[in-house]
């Protein structure tokens, strides 16, 4: 094993557990933060605060904002001092946010001020998640080395979804028994912990202070951006809109379908994490938004929730492969000294798939119903089944 002053090139790590346990954990107490609010943010400003859809999709789209616009300086702020500050940074920024959801649940402002405060929570949230996901897959990808990308993305988005699956329906449970504010304390709590275990790791070095023209990176990896952009738009439909179409429709316990969209996206990345690797990313990346479309047009169309929920596990079970192969070829397409760019700006794609999505399906829900989120998101999947024919998959990688 070599020191944490080794070259950004090599891994200072050989073991998988080892390299990505950690890394793996720490994600997933960050998502956890994110994940808590998710369901609940639309009940509590559509429901309790009373607004329309079009403003519960805009305050949801503030995190995706947030990210979107910090990405790439997270990356650069990776490559340069290296990934163990941005990481440290993060945890903090995010963690602050849950103070903002739980003062707008206990502050008598009203609903305009509660509103504010909210969206103060989702902005800090969206620079936090940035700073701290961008920093731990550099991270993981440092530990392990660039020949084993594919298995860190695998890792990393596991802790993504065993979070969402699993703080979702929590989330909506814990509104019911103790009001936002006991969201707000867990996303407090959780990105903390997280703060602890980064604070204990090896830092690895940045790359000094070469700076890359935004537009250089987007050049190399937009096309698979792309296409994670429009397989996210299905996940950012369910995340702002599925409660309240529950609700719409009579309907009880919509966390049972985001357990299962988690479940499923977990079950996938596990039992098919060689596939990518064995016939190739396009191939397995249409196969799965055939999938993904597939779930959205029956949770679209389900007579009964019990549908609806099988609906959003093959929405997850499709989903679940498309990161990881998608962003092999997008960091294969970079220098090493630059693979935090090119992660920030990855990611990205999905970030402006999360803003986009909760406005616009808002506006269209308000003439056609909050069913048309799941149409939207079929039409979305399909779209990138037709761009995939143009993208190449990268030859001598290793995804998962």
């Amino acid at each position: 094993m070599t020191t944490a002053s080794s070259t950004a090139t090599n891994p200072i790590l050989t073991s998988t557990f080892a390299g990505l346990a950690p890394i793996a954990i720490a994600v997933f107490l960050g998502f956890l933060a994110f994940s808590f609010p998710l369901g609940a943010l639309s009940l509590e400003i559509g429901g309790r605060l009373g607004f329309d859809t079009v403003i519960v999709g805009s305050i949801i789209g503030l995190q995706s904002v947030a990210t979107l616009l910090s990405r790439h300086q997270a990356g650069a702020l990776s490559d340069r001092r290296g990934p163990r500050v941005a990481v440290l940074m993060g945890f903090p920024i995010a963690a602050s946010s849950g103070l903002a959801y739980a003062l707008s649940a206990i502050l008598p402002i009203g609903a305009y001020g509660s509103l504010v405060l909210l969206g103060l929570g989702q902005l800090l949230m969206g620079l936090g998640q940035s700073l701290f996901l961008t920093g731990l897959m550099s991270w993981g990808i440092a530990r392990l080395g660039a020949n084993r990308t594919g298995k860190v993305m695998s890792w990393v988005g596991i802790a993504i979804y065993a979070a969402l699956g699993i703080g979702a329906p929590l989330g909506l449970s814990m509104q019911k028994a103790y009001g936002f504010a006991g969201i707000g304390g867990v996303a407090v709590l959780a990105p903390m912990a997280a703060w602890l275990i980064a604070l204990l790791l090896p830092g690895t070095p940045g790359s000094g202070d070469r700076r890359v023209p935004f537009h250089q990176v987007i050049g190399l990896i937009w096309l698979p951006g792309l296409v994670l952009a429009l397989a996210t738009v299905p996940f950012a439909a369910m995340a702002a809109f599925l409660p309240l179409y529950y609700t719409a429709n009579g309907w009880a316990q919509p966390g049972l379908a985001l357990s299962g969209f988690g479940a499923a996206y977990v079950l996938a990345r596990l039992v098919g994490s060689g596939l990518p690797d064995r016939f190739g990313a396009a191939p397995v990346a249409i196969g799965s938004l055939i999938c993904e479309a597939a779930g959205q047009a029956l949770l679209w169309l389900a007579p009964t929730p019990i549908l609806a929920a099988i609906g959003a596990s093959l929405t997850g079970l499709g989903f679940s492969l498309i990161f990881p192969a998608m962003g092999v070829l997008a960091t294969n397409s970079v220098a090493p000294a630059q693979r935090g760019r090119a992660v920030g700006n990855f990611i990205a794609f999905s970030d402006i798939a999360l803003g986009v999505t909760g406005p616009v399906v808002g506006l269209v829900s308000q003439s056609t119903g909050i069913g048309a989120a799941f149409f939207v998101g079929a039409i979305a999947t399909t779209a990138a089944v037709l761009l995939l024919s143009s993208v190449r998959p990268h030859s001598n990688t290793e995804t998962a």
